[in-house]
């Protein structure tokens, strides 16, 4: 598959990597042409793999991934092209963290909308689909990392684009059974809400190889 990445910082390329070493061909977009993280990325990452601008990387891919920051996401697909993404899926993996001079950490938007919505409601002939914005990025593409079951979440208003998003994080290496369907992208609001506390955990913890385990009773 042909995949662009928008966003060129950790979650981006480590995204890329991975879908490279899988075989698929990915584009990693920036804000402007010859951009020297993209570049030094797609020399180290072999033929597969090729820097861009944002919207060659979503004019490049079948599937598209939003690995900007929350914050910026809606300016990035903006200079990505609405016609670029229009008719494909795009899994948005951002949180919309803002951090003040002294370290506290608040959203925007928070509780009443979200990225994911945001997203959605700027790109209506796009089928985007939140998922992966609740752990860290090396555990996105490799969840052995955390031992045990322990679960993804996915949402979205279109089943297909989902079952894109899904097929994709299995060979990512999630379990099918452990990946959590919880409707439509409005659900995006509850899983950009959990960054806060992830953040506490990872404090108290002292690294990020965790993930959250949900019991049920039947």
């Amino acid at each position: 598959m042909r995949i662009g990445i928008i966003g060129t910082g950790t979650v981006g390329q480590t995204l890329g990597g991975k879908l490279v070493a899988l075989g698929h061909e990915v584009t990693l977009g920036s804000r402007s042409k010859g951009n020297a993280a993209a570049e030094d990325w797609a020399a180290r990452s072999g033929p597969l793999a090729r820097p861009g601008t944002f919207a060659e990387a979503a004019a490049f891919g079948e599937l598209v991934v939003n690995a900007t920051g929350g914050t910026v996401a809606l300016a990035a697909v903006e200079l990505a092209g609405a016609e670029n993404l229009a008719g494909k899926t795009l899994l948005d993996v951002s949180n919309p963290l803002v951090f003040s001079p002294t370290g506290e950490v608040t959203l925007d938007p928070v509780n009443d909308d979200s990225v994911g919505e945001r997203l959605q409601r700027a790109l209506p002939a796009t089928r985007v689909v939140k998922a992966l914005n609740t752990v860290n990025c090396e555990v996105m593409v490799d969840p052995g990392r955390v031992p045990g079951e322990h679960q993804l979440f996915v949402a979205g208003d279109d089943a297909g684009g989902k079952a894109e998003v899904v097929a994709l994080l299995t060979e990512f290496g999630w379990p099918a059974a452990d990946i959590l369907d919880l409707g439509g992208i409005d659900a995006a609001r509850g899983l950009e809400m959990l960054m806060p506390f992830w953040l506490r955990l990872m404090r108290h913890y002292g690294h990020a190889d965790f993930n959250y385990a949900i019991r049920t009773a039947r």
